[in-house]
């Protein structure tokens, strides 16, 4: 069945491919390509939690697979992508999902000044606020618009766009219906002897809720009394207004979005039941609003850039009742640095879309050829000005001529792990981690890089120990031979014990999470093959995260493009 909807989907492409294009020139076109696919052997290891799975208990292998197709000619530009998912825990990491067919598919054709474009639509208007439509293979969010979207160039710099269609879901699509339009220009009043551009826009995107998913919605709040009686409404509309200027060294952009008032689903709101018992989460009807900006200067060797947002009851779903990562229409940007050493990423901030009050400052200075520094800070509060998150930053980076480089730093971390993981009664996890990253270079072709990580955690007082895990210290080393090999060896050590240390037989465990990864690439081709036991913890991608159990076990994955 899975086969015969491919062979439906490509012999579908190609007849309208044949219809639209005489025979004679459809030779002449442009084919690309490109294979991502990865597989899990898991062994468990019930002592830091890789266990009580389906492939830990029985399945013990894994995989998902994305081949993508395309095809341009005379303006025409078609695509097709098979997915193939077999026991594989990306969906949800305490599960298994087993599926595969089209994901993906689209025809697009440029006539003139109008752009045409059927199928599955990635796209977003402004900075995402009120509509994004985009893929994250590590968390396995793809939701882009099955529909169609048509673009008409006003004038040269100026363009609107309308959408109409439904939010895909792996194989499927969810029911309701998402509309929106935008119109976006660009300004130049610039002089001889200054440079001066304006780049506004406004959007609007609409979603309607079909009967069945409105029934459901419907029989849930059918037994809220009093205060937590809501009507919800079958239409939605987000509304956003946004500009970049540019004057000389200095770039800023702000954006303001509103949404009608809606049903959503609010974890901490109080819900009291006929008798009188109250528990947490339920359905709430609210307007939402998100305000953000971003002041950027470089000139000199100086790059500073100052980032604010505020957001307010802005969960905007395909579906109410969905959670977590899963139906959201629109994206708001993450404040926080994307931290990509282990210890300093452990820690990382999932963007609040209900209350949240943030701001970032990241300061970079070329002193020379050889040495450049930068400093970063980033504070995150509720509405209420609780603390969430705060982070400062600081590193050094000197490269010695072209035969070895030194990186190095120290991060100071506050992070709510009551509300990112919902953890209830734990304090704010404090750590302190510096770190240093030193790469040699043998040859032109042949270097080693050496990695140190070391995070000290502050005191649960109510465990009379570490807070979370403890105290950690990671370190890597990496040999590389280009083109084509580098290999690495890392290992993070629990060296100091924490209120949620494994334990064996009641004692704690300070445990090793070593990983080996061997990596080769040929032209557009790469392998991995790496032997990973990690511990549980948040990943994020963009400021979209999630809680993810621990993991033990090989991974295999390749990629290619043609």
């Amino acid at each position: 069945m899975v086969y015969l909807r491919l062979i439906k989907a490509i012999l579908g492409l190609t007849s309208i491919l044949c219809f639209l294009i005489p025979s004679q020139v459809i030779a002449q076109g442009s084919f690309t390509g490109g294979l991502q696919t990865s597989a899990n052997f898991f062994m468990r290891d019930s002592l830091i939690g890789a266990a009580n799975i389906p492939q830990y208990d029985r399945q013990l292998i894994g995989s998902q697979t994305w081949l993508d197709l395309g095809y341009s000619i005379e303006g025409f530009d078609l695509g097709i992508r098979f997915d193939a998912f077999n026991n594989s825990n990306l969906l949800n990491p305490s599960d298994s999902y087993t599926d595969e067919g089209i994901g993906r598919w689209h025809v697009a054709k440029k006539i003139n000044k109008f752009d045409i474009r059927v199928g599955h639509i990635y796209d977003q208007i402004g900075s995402g606020i009120i509509y994004r439509a985009f893929e994250e293979r590590p968390l396995l969010i793809d939701n882009p618009l099955y529909g169609v979207r048509l673009i008409y160039d006003l004038t040269e710099n100026w363009q609107i766009k309308g959408f109409s269609g439904r939010q895909k879901v792996l194989f499927s699509e969810y029911r309701p219906t998402i509309k929106g339009a935008t119109v976006e220009g660009f300004v130049d009043l610039s002089s001889e002897n200054s440079v001066l551009t304006i780049a506004p826009g406004i959007g609007l995107v609409n979603r309607t809720i079909d009967d069945a998913t409105m029934s459901n919605i419907i029989d849930k709040v059918s037994i809220y009394i009093g205060d937590d009686r809501i009507v919800p409404v079958y239409n939605t509309y987000a509304f956003t207004v946004f500009n970049t200027m540019v004057a000389g060294p200095i770039s800023w952009f702000i954006e303001a979005s509103y949404k009608t008032a809606e049903a959503f689903f609010d974890p901490s709101a109080v819900l009291t039941n006929i008798n009188g018992v109250e528990s947490f989460g339920k359905l709430v009807k609210e307007k939402g609003s998100v305000i953000y900006t971003s002041l950027s200067y470089a000139k000199s060797g100086l790059g500073i850039t100052l980032e604010t947002k505020r957001t307010e009851n802005f969960d905007f779903r395909i579906d109410p009742n969905l959670k977590l990562i899963r139906g959201l229409v629109n994206f708001i940007p993450p404040m926080n640095r994307q931290n990509t050493y282990r210890l300093l990423a452990r820690y990382s901030p999932a963007t609040q879309l209900l209350s949240e009050q943030a701001f970032q400052a990241d300061v970079k200075y070329r002193w020379n050829k050889s040495l450049s520094t930068n400093a970063n800070f980033s504070f995150i509060t509720d509405l209420d000005g609780d603390k969430l998150f705060q982070e400062f930053f600081t590193e050094v980076y000197y490269k010695h001529h072209r035969k070895w480089t030194l990186r190095g730093g120290l991060q100071f971390l506050q992070y709510n792990q009551e509300v990112y993981e919902v953890k209830p009664e734990v304090p704010l996890v404090e750590t302190f981690v510096p770190y240093v990253d030193f790469l040699y270079k043998f040859s032109r072709k042949k270097s080693i890089r050496f990695e140190c990580q070391y995070m000290n955690i502050g005191k649960d007082e109510n465990a009379d120990s570490g807070q979370d895990y403890g105290d950690w210290v990671f370190a890597l080393v990496e040999y590389s031979v280009a083109p084509h090999w580098s290999f690495v060896v890392s290992d993070m050590y629990n060296i100091g014990e924490g209120k949620n240390s494994p334990k064996k037989d009641g004692v704690k465990k300070l445990l090793h999470y070593p990983r080996v990864d061997i990596y080769y690439t040929h032209k557009a081709n790469r392998f991995s093959l790496s032997y990973i036991k990690q511990v549980e913890g948040i990943v994020c991608t963009g400021g979209i995260c999630r809680l993810e159990p621990a993991f033990s076990g090989f991974n295999f994955s390749a990629t290619s493009s043609f």
